[in-house]
């Protein structure tokens, strides 16, 4: 059943159709509660979250022991301006950027990837 557009739409109600009647400051007035909602429930949360592993990050030590990005667990040996060496076994050293610290752990924890799968 094969009807043109041009039958459905002459067969429209006069009422039905929207003639852009309303307010000329609603459209403006939704995209800026729009992108206020967005920027409370998506970008706040995220910057905040950086901003706490940056410092996570600016406070790492000699003799901590971390989990990398990449799923590795060490212990930081030394610590550089934009880099750290990592010792993952007994005389083997990998050396790192800071950024691809994922926690760091204290004494006895568990990586939180780990309780989340138990």
């Amino acid at each position: 059943m094969n009807i043109p557009l041009s039958t459905l739409a002459a067969a429209a109600p006069a009422g039905s159709c929207p003639t852009g009647t309303g307010s000329p400051l609603a459209m403006p007035v939704m995209l800026v509660i729009g992108f206020g909602l967005m920027y409370f429930m998506m970008i706040r949360p995220q910057k905040r979250r950086e901003k706490e592993r940056r410092a996570m990050i600016d406070r790492v030590k000699a003799g901590d022991r971390v989990l990398l990005t990449s799923g590795i667990l060490g212990e930081i040996t030394r610590v550089t301006e934009t880099s750290l060496i990592v010792q993952i076994a007994e005389k083997t050293k990998i050396e790192i950027v800071k950024a691809a610290i994922s926690q760091v752990l204290n004494e006895g924890d568990v990586p939180s990837e780990i309780e989340s799968a138990k």
